[in-house]
């Protein structure tokens, strides 16, 4: 192991990103040296890649970005107990302050003061990134790494899917970019009896059929909300995952849930919206729930058990792979939405 490595640079504030030779991470006493053998593109990467108003706003350049990976731990700290060299990983993003309430009462997905792998501080599409040993997962040795790099989105999946009953239950994902894929083969997976998915994308509504989706509409051809109704004989869906972040998307989506039903929001709308409180929540009394992260580590168990037993099968929300070199042909296919999961091999 030489002193620098590749790595993918936000190196200025503006769109794009350049491959560069940089510095291989020095650890702390508590920190790990982890050698990258996959990272996934998420579409907070394409925020930045394409840097929109969000990224403007949080992130300080030059910065490697990236935040999904697998790889094998090359370099343990003194203090660090519980992680080896040679062992394979992944790694929850985010890093908590354990001094919050939160933290204090053990609801550390929504830490007060969390710091992001590839938005606070130096990401994973490189040959190496460093991470806390306490933000370490170990993956099955036999699990492929491609596979094992997929693990932090689809943790988002299965948080919003399973905040709450599903199996024998009507559910609808608004919304398919990959995470909201991973959601239909969740919901699929845990039991739904109905699996909707919505999405104006033919591509990625494909897709969703693929992993277990049981109806799909292409919202921008046909009225969601009428459809999800005769598909659940009038009565609406008991539960909706809300993954497009879309006003319109938004507001159909409270419509086609049912009395009582469940909305739990992952998509991370850009502007206020206007809801109808009164006819959508209050007097069909739904529960709203926000959905942020990962529950650590319960959801990365959930989320591991379910690639590992073969439960939820991934390889078709694996679309593409390519080498480091060639990120920007991913972004495209990010950008473009003809694609799933676009996995980058060191």
């Amino acid at each position: 192991m030489g002193t620098t490595m590749k790595a993918i640079m936000k190196h200025h504030l503006g769109p794009g990103a350049e491959l560069r030779e940089v510095p291989i991470p020095q650890i702390e006493p508590h920190e790990v040296l982890i050698q990258v053998k996959a990272t996934s593109i998420c579409g907070t990467d394409v925020h930045i890649y394409t840097w929109d108003a969000w990224a403007e706003s949080r992130i300080k350049a030059p910065m490697v970005f990236g935040h999904e990976f697998s790889g094998v731990v090359v370099e343990v700290g003194r203090d660090v107990t519980g992680v080896k060299i040679g062992d394979h990983v992944s790694a929850e993003t985010h890093v908590v302050c354990h001094q919050c309430l939160q933290c204090k009462t053990g609801q550390y997905h929504i830490c007060q003061n969390t710091k992001i792998l590839g938005v606070e501080f130096q990401g994973c599409f490189a040959e190496y990134v460093k991470m806390p040993a306490e933000n370490i997962w170990k993956n099955p040795i036999d699990m492929p790494f491609e596979k094992a790099s997929i693990q932090e989105p689809m943790g988002n999946a299965v948080h919003t899917v399973l905040a709450g009953p599903i199996a024998g239950k009507t559910v609808a994902v608004v919304g398919c970019g990959p995470i909201g894929i991973m959601a239909v083969a969740v919901a699929k997976a845990s039991g739904a009896t109905e699996v909707i998915a919505i999405d104006i994308n033919d591509y990625r509504l494909d897709l969703a059929r693929k992993v277990g989706a049981t109806v799909t509409i292409n919202s921008a051809q046909e009225d969601p909300v009428k459809r999800v109704m005769q598909v659940t004989e009038g009565t609406g869906v008991e539960v909706v995952c809300e993954m497009s972040g879309h006003p319109v998307a938004i507001r159909q989506a409270f419509e086609m849930l049912t009395n009582g039903g469940r909305m739990s929001i992952l998509s991370l709308p850009t502007k206020p919206i206007e809801l109808d409180i009164t006819n959508q929540i209050v007097f069909k009394g739904v529960t709203v729930q926000g959905i942020t992260g990962r529950k650590m580590y319960e959801t990365w168990r959930q989320t591991s058990g379910l690639i590992h037993s073969g439960q939820v099968d991934v390889t078709p929300i694996i679309t593409h792979t390519m080498p480091l070199e060639n990120f920007k042909e991913g972004f495209d296919l990010m950008i473009s939405g003809q694609c799933g999961k676009v996995v980058l091999l060191p």
